[in-house]
């Protein structure tokens, strides 16, 4: 088998990582930061740890369920830790890993872009409506 070159090995490591392929692993990621429950407890961490119940409350409309398996796939990930204290009752904090940090300027940029154009997106929603729900000339 030939030696790669440096240029080479960087090159298949890009092929290996490709998004657009449907067997590349990063889609598989994208997929999992990419939901609303996501980037929105990963904002609620943004200022430190947060109990459990504070994020139920924070994280207005997620269901217990949802919010239990979405603080386990973001610890399976890395993204968060979680610390039980024992104490009565047993006190269980989340934070951001480092590496859940890196990816915190993301998703705050998202939540910051999303509500500073929502009226935008309401109106352009509401033109798209209007146009669609018009009634159309049949041709025969």
């Amino acid at each position: 088998m030939p030696t790669l070159t440096a240029a080479q090995r960087r090159e298949q490591a890009r092929a290996a990582y490709n998004a657009y392929l449907a067997t590349c692993p990063a889609r598989q990621l994208l997929d999992r930061i990419s939901g609303k429950w996501v980037s929105l407890l990963l904002n609620a961490l943004a200022d430190g740890p947060r109990r459990y119940s504070d994020l139920s409350r924070t994280v207005a409309g997620i269901s217990q369920k949802m919010l239990t398996q979405t603080l386990r796939d973001l610890e399976r990930d890395g993204l968060v830790s979680r610390t039980v204290t024992p104490s009565v009752p047993v006190r269980v904090d989340y934070a951001l890993t480092p590496l859940g940090a890196t990816l915190l300027p993301v998703v705050q940029a998202i939540k910051d872009w999303a509500e500073t154009h929502i009226e935008e997106v309401m109106r352009a929603r509401d033109d798209y409506d209007a146009r669609h729900s018009a009634p159309t000339e049949h041709r025969a």
